[in-house]
């Protein structure tokens, strides 16, 4: 039945498949299946002209198609994409790396190198030598997890 579909369509099948993924993609967002209906009908209008010539098989179709929709999505994502961006708050979200260069006071001591401190109302893990209760630290980095922090 699909067999029949596209010869009977000829290349407007490829035009047909194009136009329902690019439906898809109002359906299922997600900025792909816009590429691969690009592809469609890039094919479809080249389709256009070449549906007559013996060259034009359905494999030499899908190969086009499938060269095109790669084509269409490497380009769509290098020219789409959200180039790097300065911010007037560029610890924003990353509460842990604004904290570098702080200086605090040791609440529990660093013992086999971990201990905690306190810093405005967030106990914070931390990370370094081993130092006793009270010391004043300076922090130096943050790894997402941990505070990394040497005697100041």
């Amino acid at each position: 039945m699909l067999g029949r579909l596209v010869t009977e369509l000829g290349p407007w099948s490829w035009w047909l498949l194009g136009l329902l993924l690019l439906a898809a993609e109002l359906l299922l967002p997600g900025v792909f299946l816009v590429w691969i209906g690009i592809g469609a009908l890039a094919t479809g209008i080249i389709s256009l002209v070449l549906w007559e010539s013996a060259v034009w098989a359905w494999q030499i179709q899908c190969l086009v198609f499938a060269a095109l929709a790669v084509a269409a999505t490497l380009l769509g994502r290098r020219f789409l994409s959200k180039p790097d961006t300065q911010t007037d708050e560029p610890m924003l979200n990353q509460r842990g790396a604004s904290l570098v260069g702080r200086t605090a006071t040791l609440q529990e001591p660093i013992a086999e190198g971990r201990g905690r401190i306190r810093l405005d109302d967030t106990h914070w893990s931390v990370t370094g030598p081993d130092l006793p209760v009270g010391t004043k630290v300076r922090i130096v980095s943050w790894n997402g997890n941990d505070l990394t922090v040497e005697a100041d």
